[in-house]
């Protein structure tokens, strides 16, 4: 079974962070939904997860991780040295979600976008609608 990244689609940060994985998941372990589109929402009801948080989510299987947890659940299925990531989630949840939440408070300096972000033909399939 696939993972899925819930990303907010109006985030520059959030849509280069889909790209960068995309380039780095030659197996093709992740799909992709925004966070605003109906399947993600879906998803997010479905796993029960709640409606404030607006950061990535990862699901995998039945289980739902949010924040620094996603993001080193995300590079330990990376290609390269992207891995090694991974090794920091031995540092405590609280200090880890207060890093991710400084570059969440942030992410927006990136630029908002208002339009969304077109997948390359072959990696359609990857996201979901």
């Amino acid at each position: 079974m696939k993972s899925i990244i819930l990303f907010d689609g109006d985030c520059s940060f959030c849509n280069r962070s889909v790209q960068f994985i995309i380039k780095r998941d030659p197996k093709k372990v992740f799909q992709f939904a925004s966070l605003q589109s109906e399947i993600g929402i879906h998803l997010k009801h479905l796993h029960q997860v709640p409606n404030q948080l607006d950061s990535m989510i990862l699901i995998e299987g039945d289980k739902y991780y949010i924040k620094s947890t996603a993001a080193l659940r995300i590079c330990k299925n990376l290609k390269g040295f992207w891995k090694v990531f991974y090794l920091l989630i031995i540092v405590p949840k609280p200090i880890r979600h207060k890093v991710y939440d400084f570059i969440a408070k942030y992410r927006y300096l990136f630029n908002k976008n208002d339009v969304c972000m077109l997948p390359s033909p072959s990696d359609l399939d990857r996201f979901l609608s």
